[in-house]
């Protein structure tokens, strides 16, 4: 056996599926560590759920936004990059129309909105890393 104290995190990145104005939903965290900065949705995946369940769950709960289904970007888990030990995430992507989807923050969300990628400067724990490397990828052709 290995002990490990490795916590699973899920980050959801919902993009505005408009290139000419790409917006991403964003929440601003309501607690420690981070409060009051912008982050993506998401958070700790309960012990008996599956990682895709865990994100559309996060994504509901934090902005009433209801999705399906997202597709798996990208794992990150760089040591220190969560205040509250050592947390491995798995980020998602999902393209939508934003008007169709109106966002409230709710749970551990103090406000949820849709931001203009251009306005964006800084993020929560290593999430503008995690979003410059989202938007890199959606440039590469697939």
């Amino acid at each position: 056996m290995y002990p490990q104290n490795i916590k699973v995190t899920v980050d959801a990145l919902v993009f505005s599926d408009e290139p000419a104005e790409r917006r991403l939903l964003l929440i601003k965290r309501k607690n420690e560590p981070n409060k009051g900065m912008w982050a993506f949705p998401g958070g700790f995946v309960e012990d008996d759920e599956d990682l895709d369940t865990a994100v559309t769950r996060e994504l509901a709960e934090e902005t009433g936004v209801k999705l399906q289904a997202m597709t798996q970007l990208h794992t990150f888990g760089k040591v220190g990059r969560d205040p509250r030990g050592r947390t491995i995430s798995v980020a998602y992507t999902a393209f939508v129309k934003y008007q169709d989807h109106p966002a409230k923050g709710s749970d551990d969300a103090a406000e949820a909105s849709w931001i203009k990628i251009t306005d964006i400067e800084a993020l929560a724990f290593d999430h503008k890393a995690i979003l410059d490397f989202a938007l890199k990828k959606m440039k590469q052709p697939i």
